[in-house]
């Protein structure tokens, strides 16, 4: 082995000594309280945490959109509407995606979301 080599390997060496003795011993993430976890569970921190349901009924699907529902076709209580959901965008142009609810009997019976084209570049 000649003099740079040894030299290099050195100096990773003892690069790797000092890395290991500054991180200090490992520790395990503390207990959480009896009671409860630390922070609240993924689900709470969505801004849609009212999901679609079936079955619910017209009032309860806009109020868990948090978008009021525009009427597309269908007899009453066999209807289908549509939700615009304003999910952000860059500051310039906000993306509206679409949303479809298919209500049979008043109830939710399926939903579809349609993203389509973008009419501005067509």
């Amino acid at each position: 082995m000649n003099k740079r080599t040894f030299t290099a390997s050195l100096l990773i060496a003892v690069s790797a000594a000092w890395l290991v003795a500054s991180l200090g011993p490992a520790s395990a993430q503390p207990v959480p309280p009896a009671g409860g976890l630390l922070s609240p569970p993924f689900v709470a921190t969505l801004s849609n945490n009212t999901p679609l349901a079936f079955g619910m009924d017209v009032e309860d699907a806009a109020r868990a959109l948090g978008t009021p529902l525009n009427y597309i076709r269908g007899r009453p209580g066999d209807e289908i509407f549509l939700a615009f959901r304003n999910i952000g965008g860059s500051g310039l142009f906000f993306q509206k995606h679409r949303l479809y609810l298919q209500f049979r009997k008043g109830r939710l019976a399926g939903w579809k979301g349609d993203w389509g084209h973008n009419w501005m570049w067509q």
